[in-house]
């Protein structure tokens, strides 16, 4: 590696926020002032109704760097609490895919989703719509097989993620 370069690494953030209108733009704004690049991002509400929690995944290219922005998060008033889960924590994310098919290539698609525990969510004439899980790398070989058939259509939402054990986020701001 040369001076100057720079081996930028991503990081999962999960945040906890009140449950208001705009904390998303606000948060998204702090991103976007400090030049850091939104790799994935996932809202959603929690088992609480006043609190929402949004999975941010973050493309940082040093810790101190990466400290300062969680600083820069625990300054919006909306902002509860922000933890950084760790590299072995779950994290799902779901992809939806609609691929070009028809009678003679059907089965062939519906065997390559099951191979990744994906499934059919409609069928039409010439198409088929499946849906999957998993991690991001899981979710891109599947499109990759399916790649062949003709993808017509694609979405796929942010990652989710969670710390593992029995610890929740709310734990992790108790000494």
């Amino acid at each position: 590696m040369g001076r100057g370069s720079t081996v930028t690494s991503t990081h999962t953030l999960s945040v906890l926020v009140s449950n208001a209108p705009g904390v998303l733009a606000r948060t998204a704004a702090l991103f976007s002032r400090r030049g850091f690049n939104i790799a994935s991002l996932a809202v959603g509400p929690t088992e609480n109704e006043y609190l929402s929690r949004m999975t941010v995944v973050a493309e940082v290219d040093d810790a101190f760097v990466l400290e300062q922005l969680v600083k820069q998060l625990n300054k919006l008033i909306e902002v509860i609490k922000v933890v950084e889960l760790e590299q072995a924590a779950v994290k799902r994310e779901l992809m939806l895919v609609k691929v070009r098919s028809d009678m003679g290539n059907r089965s062939q698609v519906i065997d390559t989703v099951s191979l990744f525990r994906g499934k059919a969510v409609d069928v039409g004439p010439d198409s088929i719509t499946v849906e999957a899980t998993g991690s991001p790398e899981k979710l891109q070989a599947m499109l990759e097989m399916l790649k062949p058939f003709g993808v017509i259509e694609l979405v796929q939402s942010g990652q989710v993620a969670l710390g593992r054990g029995s610890r929740t986020i709310t734990d992790k701001a108790r000494p």
